[in-house]
């Protein structure tokens, strides 16, 4: 029998991240190969396209951040 998220031991959830209550879009255009370039990635990492595009912007804007020092 599978073992649910919630009932891991204490000490072992990994941290989520705060998801905001309204999520804005917008139309994004890619080159084809970098299209499928990002949708192999997205699938190694178990993750969506949008949920793995969106995980790259948060870190690329996090470095940038930190390289600011703010």
């Amino acid at each position: 029998m599978a073992q649910r998220d919630d009932a891991r031991e204490p000490g072992h959830e990994e941290p989520r991240e705060q998801e905001p209550k309204e999520r804005k879009s917008f139309l994004l255009r890619l080159q084809p190969e970098l299209y499928e370039e990002l949708r192999t990635w997205a699938a190694a990492d178990l993750r969506s396209l949008n949920g793995h595009i969106e995980f790259l912007l948060r870190e690329a804007v996090k470095k940038r951040r930190g390289s600011r020092g703010g």
